[in-house]
């Protein structure tokens, strides 16, 4: 049984959103993001519209799901739905006589909106609520944390097969198609995200998508990969040298490692977002280095490849234990290329835990 999909944890997830809806003075909540109802209900479908409340769970899906949600969904009515499931939820609404009722304003569509207002023409409120859902998704469960670590652990057991077909001459399309095929060899559900393998002067572009440009000698090499497994994603991104790197490169990448370091050290419970995108940037800065980092430092992870927090300038939320985030510093140096050093991290009272457990002191390959 998959881990979101156990009775008890659901009940919780549900019951923390109703508390929740209490306090925000909520008596309804219509969830159509796919994947909250999934956070929720255990639905994996792609198409799906519930709403939940004190006493109220329904789950709309149209004919092509029932079954699968009728198998999957916990603590929720499954009602199938010919024709638009938006209007059939507008319709619950004002059959119950509901005079207010909360919407996932980051997901619905103006046009969306208008489709379920229209079933409801002045009897309901309809009310943006902002990222409930998204809030409780914030710190992870056991359960949770244990679907990351497994697919971190995955994400770094595939590297470690693929690093050995590293050469000079080797496309980097062909590297990429690699592990996302061994990724799913190994179980994963797929890719995280679409898999980078960037080299030479293509490195210094962060999100570089995989290209016909052969590997050459004498050239840095980045690897961004991510397994999704059972619904949560895991994140890493390792640099590697083609052959004998100069003085210049080795103290790019040991400033790199060290911006890694002091971030993740600087990980815990109390602690702000920006706080840690302050380490990283103040020992790249150490070292001349702080204007060539053009990003943030990292973001969270769990059923989305990015969710809250961002570890950015500004950034004032603080970490609890159980969130889970990404740490990964940079530098971009046009015509040289790029050096990224990236770890998938859960926030421990006290500490940190590396949920990506591949090398990095291995980079050099001759």
């Amino acid at each position: 049984m998959h881990p979101l999909s156990r009775p008890h944890s659901l009940e919780r997830r549900q019951e923390r959103l109703r508390q929740l809806l209490e306090r925000r003075k909520l008596p309804l909540l219509l969830v159509s993001n796919p994947v909250n109802i999934f956070y929720l209900t255990g639905f994996r479908g792609s198409a799906g519209v519930a709403i939940l409340g004190p006493s109220e769970a329904l789950l709309w899906v149209d004919p092509r799901y029932t079954q699968q949600a009728r198998e999957q969904a916990r603590g929720v009515e499954v009602v199938e739905e010919r024709g638009s499931l938006l209007k059939a939820a507008g319709r619950w609404l004002g059959k119950r006589g509901v005079k207010k009722a909360g919407y996932e304003d980051g997901h619905l569509t103006c046009a969306g909106l208008r489709e379920l207002a229209g079933q409801t023409p002045g009897t309901v409120r309809l009310t943006p609520a902002g990222e409930l859902v998204e809030e409780l998704r914030y710190v992870k469960d056991p359960e949770e944390i244990e679907c990351i670590r497994n697919a971190g652990r995955l994400t770094a057991a595939v590297l470690a097969e693929v690093i050995k077909q590293v050469r000079p001459g080797v496309r980097e399309c062909d590297l990429a198609a690699e592990i996302d095929y061994r990724l799913r060899r190994r179980g994963a559900d797929g890719a995280a995200f679409e898999t980078i393998v960037a080299s030479g002067p293509r490195a210094a572009w962060p999100h570089a998508r995989a290209s016909a440009k052969l590997l050459k000698k004498s050239e840095l090499v980045i690897f961004d990969l991510g397994a999704i497994l059972r619904g949560y994603a895991a994140d890493m991104t390792r640099t590697f040298y083609l052959g004998n790197p100069s003085r210049r490169v080795r103290s790019l990448y040991s400033a790199v490692l060290e911006a890694q370091q002091r971030a993740v050290r600087s990980l815990g419970a109390g602690k702000r977002a920006r706080d840690v995108d302050a380490a990283a940037r103040r020992a790249l800065a150490a070292r001349g280095l702080d204007g060539c980092f053009t990003h943030s430092t990292g973001h969270g992870v769990g059923l989305e490849i990015h969710e809250k927090p961002r570890l950015a300038r500004g950034e004032r939320q603080r970490l609890e234990a159980g969130c889970v985030v990404t740490v990964e510093p940079g530098v971009y140096l046009e015509g040289l290329g790029g050096i990224r050093i990236e770890d998938t991290v859960l926030v421990r009272r006290g500490g940190r835990e590396i949920l990506t457990p591949a090398p990095k002191d291995d980079w050099i390959i001759m």
